[in-house]
C-alpha cells in the first residue's frame, strides 16, 4: 500500500502475507456484535478496532517492553467481549495464544501462558454456570489447542532462531576460512618463493664477480640463474594449481644447492627416507626446512650447516644447526618462525629456537607409526 508516493507497510515485511490471513477471524466478533444496539454496540466495535490495533502492534514490537502490554490489552478485550457479548469470543483466543509463543524467556513465557489460561478459564466457568455444560462442552476441545499451541510456536520459533545462528556461524567460517586461507597462500609465497629468489640473489652476485675474472664460469652462473628462474615459475604454478606435496628428500637436494651457493659448508646426518611419515607431514617438514635454510642463509651469517633427522616410534625429530651469529642478533618473532610455527601446529608439532654457539631448530612432529602387512595379517 502506498500514501503520498511512499510504501506503507501494515505489518513488518518479513512475516509475509500471514498476518493478513487472520484478519479473516475477526469477522466473526464483528458479526455477533452487529445484533447489538445502543452504547453497547458502539463500545463492542471500538473494543474491536483496539484489538486490531493490539493485533498489529504486537508484530511491530516482537521483543520490545511495549510487546507485553500490548498482549495484556487484548486478552483483557478478549475477556469482556467474552464475558458481556458472547462466549464465542473465547475463540479469539488463538490470537494470543499465537503471540505468547514468541516468549524467548521461560518465566515470561509461563507468566503470559497462567495469565491467558485465567482470562479464558473465567468466562468458561461461567458460560458453564449460566448456560449448562452441554451448552459450553463444544469449546473445550478448542480450549485446551489454545493452551497447547504457545509450546509449539516458541518451538518452532527457537528451531528458527537457532537455524538463524547456524547460518550466521557458517557465513563466519567461510570468512575465517577465506582469511585463513589468505594467511597460507601469503605463507607459501614467502617460504616457495623467498627460497627460490634467495638463491638468484646469491647466483646474480656470484656472476657480478666473476663476468670480469671468469667469463666462462660467469656464463654458467648465468644458465643456473635462468633454470632457477624457471623453477620459481614453475613453483607458482604450482601454488595456485594446488600445493604439491614435496617429500623430505626432495627439499633436502634442493637446500644443498642454496647453500652451497651461498658458500656455507652443508652437512646431513639421519634418514631423509621417511617411509612412515604422511604426505601432508613431509610436505610441511620440508616447507619448514627451506625457510631455516632460507634464515640461516639471510641472517647467520654463519660458516656451516647441519641438518639431522631423527625418526622414533611415534615421532620425527629436525634439528637445522648453524654456527653464526645466533638469536640474539637475528629477528626470532619474524615471519619465517612464525609461518613455521603456525604450519606445524596444523599437524600437532612443535618448535623450539635456541643459540646455541648459532642458531639451533628443533622440531619435532608426531608420527603414527604403520603395522607392517604381516603384522596386520595376524590381527
Amino acid at each position: 500500500m502506498k500514501w503520498k508516493g511512499k510504501k506503507v507497510r501494515i505489518f513488518p515485511e518479513r512475516f509475509g502475507f500471514f498476518p493478513y490471513m487472520f484478519l479473516v477471524y475477526v469477522s466473526l466478533p464483528a458479526f455477533a456484535i452487529a445484533v447489538e444496539s445502543g452504547l453497547k454496540l458502539v463500545i463492542g466495535y471500538g473494543l474491536l478496532l483496539l484489538f486490531l490495533l493490539t493485533y498489529r502492534q504486537l508484530y511491530c514490537s516482537e521483543g520490545k517492553k511495549p510487546f507485553t502490554y500490548w498482549l495484556v490489552v487484548q486478552m483483557l478485550i478478549i475477556l469482556v467481549m467474552s464475558l458481556f457479548y458472547s462466549p464465542n469470543n473465547l475463540f479469539m483466543g488463538f490470537f494470543p495464544a499465537n503471540f505468547i509463543g514468541w516468549y524467548k524467556k521461560k518465566r515470561s513465557f509461563y507468566l503470559a501462558l497462567a495469565a491467558f489460561a485465567v482470562m479464558q478459564t473465567v468466562p468458561l466457568v461461567l458460560g458453564i454456570l449460566n448456560q449448562g455444560f452441554n451448552d459450553i462442552v463444544y469449546f473445550l476441545p478448542f480450549f485446551v489447542i489454545m493452551l497447547m499451541s504457545p509450546f509449539g510456536i516458541r518451538s518452532m520459533n527457537k528451531r528458527q532462531e537457532l537455524e538463524k545462528q547456524l547460518s550466521q556461524a557458517n557465513e563466519q567460517i567461510k570468512n575465517l576460512v577465506k582469511r585463513e586461507e589468505r594467511m597460507r597462500i601469503a605463507r607459501d609465497l614467502h617460504d616457495t618463493l623467498g627460497h627460490t629468489l634467495s638463491l638468484i640473489t646469491l647466483k646474480s652476485q656470484l656472476v657480478e664477480k666473476l663476468v670480469a675474472k671468469q667469463p666462462d664460469r660467469a656464463r654458467t652462473e648465468a644458465k643456473e640463474i635462468e633454470k632457477t628462474s624457471r623453477t620459481a615459475l614453475k613453483q607458482v604454478r604450482d601454488l595456485v594449481s594446488d600445493m604439491r606435496a614435496v617429500t623430505v628428500a626432495e627439499e633436502l637436494v634442493k637446500v644443498q644447492s642454496i647453500l652451497e651457493a651461498a658458500g656455507i659448508e652443508y652437512q646431513f646426518n639421519g634418514d631423509s627416507g621417511l617411509d612412515e611419515v604422511p604426505y601432508l607431514s613431509q610436505n610441511i617438514l620440508s616447507l619448514c626446512i627451506k625457510e631455516g635454510v632460507t634464515n640461516v642463509v639471510k641472517h647467520s651469517k654463519g660458516k656451516n650447516c647441519t641438518i639431522h633427522i631423527n625418526q622414533d616410534p611415534g615421532e620425527v625429530v629436525l634439528m637445522i644447526k648453524d654456527d653464526g651469529v645466533g638469536l640474539d642478533e637475528r629477528k626470532k618473532d619474524g615471519n619465517g618462525l612464525k609461518g613455521m610455527a603456525e604450519r606445524l601446529a596444523l599437524i600437532e608439532g612443535k618448535l623450539n629456537a635456541y643459540s646455541n654457539k648459532g642458531t639451533e631448530l628443533i622440531i619435532t612432529i608426531p608420527v603414527v607409526v604403520k603395522q607392517k602387512k604381516d603384522e596386520a595379517a595376524l590381527l
